[in-house]
């Protein structure tokens, strides 16, 4: 075992009375495609919001190469340039085109030059099949298309996680794959990702590790071969077997 980059540790959240996360522990190392899975309301996406500092946890800790990230916004700021995040909504600037989108951030946070970031935002949207839309307002593209320009955005940012929640969720059916097969190759890189999925054909394929989250708690965690063939835990095989009878 090396040393985690993301350590999550007794992690629990509360919304009011609801206890939504209880007594979290992962962590999570370089290189590592983890996905996770579990019906909703199961806690994942709140999981994935509470990693990226988009939601306050209640209690517990996330360590980023092993210092904990303080709830101070100058923290949060530098460990969100390293830990990127995709959402199902795509998030979108809707008065920006494409490549203004992906030069956005690179400018204002990571203060590069507009030359460097443009080199960027073409080399990233060239790697998930946008670079001839580089002019097109996000009204123009369908869902599909915007969760490539949302990927490229992010990679803009050379971050050593990426965090997807639900990526495909928002997507039409049809749409699902183009962004199933941008994931895949991004997977082939060495980067490192977190992905909540109910892609479960995706999540057995590609991830090294699965999780599999119920009622706040993690559930199971295994490699995908083991969880998926031979769940351990009652409530993984109640959830996964409608697939694995598939």
């Amino acid at each position: 075992m090396g040393e985690a980059i993301i350590s999550i540790q007794e992690l629990s959240k509360s919304f009011g009375d609801h206890e939504v996360l209880r007594k979290i522990d992962i962590d999570i190392e370089k290189g590592e495609i983890i996905c996770i899975v579990g019906s909703s309301g199961s806690g994942k996406s709140t999981l994935l919001r509470c990693v990226n500092k988009l939601e306050k946890q209640t209690t517990g800790k996330i360590m980023f190469h092993g210092k904990e990230v303080r709830d101070v916004q100058k923290d949060i700021n530098r460990y969100r340039s390293k830990v990127g995040m995709v959402f199902q909504s795509f998030n979108l600037f809707n008065n920006l085109t494409v490549l203004e989108n992906c030069m956005l951030c690179t400018r204002k946070v990571l203060k590069i030059s507009k030359e460097e970031a443009f080199d960027r935002a073409i080399s990233h949207l060239k790697e998930v099949g946008m670079a001839p839309y580089i002019n097109a307002m996000p009204s123009q593209l369908s869902g599909g298309q915007k969760q490539r320009v949302a990927i490229a955005r992010s990679l803009c940012m050379n971050p050593e996680v990426l965090l997807f929640d639900e990526p495909t969720s928002a997507l039409d059916p049809e749409m699902v794959g183009e962004v199933l097969n941008v994931m895949k190759e991004l997977a082939t890189t060495g980067l490192t990702m977190i992905i909540v999925t109910h892609e479960m054909a995706f999540a057995r394929d590609v991830s090294t590790r699965t999780i599999f989250m119920d009622q706040g708690y993690v559930a199971e965690d295994a490699k995908p071969q083991e969880l998926f063939t031979n769940p351990k835990n009652p409530r993984t095989r109640e959830f996964l077997s409608r697939y694995l009878a598939g």
